[in-house]
């Protein structure tokens, strides 16, 4: 079972839309477990969890000694989160980059540990203790990372066996060799005066393919541009 432990200071976020459609059913099936640990229960006062930072500055950063009890209570509770086989992250603003590669090869892991991130920011200490890896969702900023995490989440529980009704559909969509994915079309044939494609029905496979290959290598070198 794909494990997810996530540290947040708002654990009444969740599961939020990590317990919906086919994500609640493979959680049921026990295909992937979802852990919240709520960083205030390892304060001192049970709230406070943040201090100013040193040399100045606006805002709050998280203390690492806190950060640190919590993290080590999801340690205790699966040790397999200090292996190799899972994936420990830190949602930042400065971080990397996510991408659909990152996301495959998380999926083959044995789980996740991700931090959401407020205020200012995370004491660096922290992350450089226990390797942490930064990810960022793009050049924007949220207020924390509570939405980033159950993206991240999602778009790996999603790629484990049996979640998806159709394993064939995650062959062809974007991203995926690193395209964009063709246009697609349902009924009714016509609509507002705008047709389907012929070709797609004509019922030649063969020709399809081609088309569809040719639509997707246009969508990406536009992506791209």
């Amino acid at each position: 079972m794909f494990s997810v432990n996530i540290i947040t200071i708002f654990p009444e976020v969740f599961p939020g839309l990590l317990d919906i459609s086919l994500l609640k059913k493979a959680r049921n099936n026990k295909i992937w477990k979802l852990s919240i640990t709520d960083l205030k229960n390892f304060s001192r006062n049970g709230k406070k969890v943040d201090d100013t930072p040193f040399g100045g500055g606006p805002g709050m950063i998280i203390r690492p000694d806190v950060l640190q009890k919590a993290y080590d209570n999801v340690v205790i509770n699966d040790e397999r989160v200090l292996s190799n086989k899972f994936s420990k992250i830190i949602l930042s603003p400065r971080g990397k980059r996510l991408d659909q590669s990152l996301v495959s090869v998380w999926s083959k892991l044995d789980g996740m540990v991700l931090v959401c991130g407020r205020y200012e920011g995370i004491d660096e200490r922290f992350i450089e203790e226990n390797n942490f890896e930064q990810i960022s969702l793009g050049d924007f900023i949220l207020m924390g990372g509570e939405i980033a995490s159950m993206a991240i989440v999602e778009a790996v529980i999603r790629l484990q066996p049996n979640v998806l009704g159709n394993p064939e559909s995650l062959k062809e969509e974007s991203f995926n060799n690193d395209v964009l994915e063709y246009p697609q079309y349902t009924r009714p044939r016509e609509w507002r005066r705008k047709n389907v494609p012929k070709i797609l029905l004509s019922g030649n496979h063969k020709e399809i393919e081609k088309w569809r290959k040719e639509k997707s290598q246009v969508f990406s070198k536009k992506n791209n541009s």
